[in-house]
């Protein structure tokens, strides 16, 4: 099953290449990334959402259509949203929320 560190390190490493690859990006600040975290809160929201902190930025995301709720990225947030959009992320999301709201219930 896959785990938010999981979904952690998939972001991170996501967001490394992206700038790696752009022409205009001189030093990238990897350490930044370090502290990526990806959590869901069902007993807040009970709407299948993700939490995604960078730094010290902080959004929120339905996985429906990945819009934003609250918050923001800043310069990464364009990243993020195309991290979304790869292959069996939104199903790895989904799978985590569906573990989570299971887990919620059982408590």
């Amino acid at each position: 099953m896959t785990t938010f560190k999981d979904m952690e390190d998939s972001l991170k490493s996501f967001i490394i290449q992206e700038q790696l690859d752009a022409h205009n990006v001189k030093h990238i600040s990897v350490a930044k990334y370090n502290n990526i975290k990806v959590w869901m809160d069902p007993a807040k929201n009970p709407i299948p959402h993700v939490f995604i902190r960078i730094s010290i930025s902080e959004a929120s995301y339905l996985l429906e259509g990945f819009s934003k709720i609250n918050g923001g990225l800043g310069y990464e947030e364009r990243l993020v949203l195309k991290w979304f959009g790869r292959f069996g992320i939104k199903e790895k999301l989904t799978e985590l929320w569906n573990f989570s709201e299971k887990n919620k219930e059982d408590n």
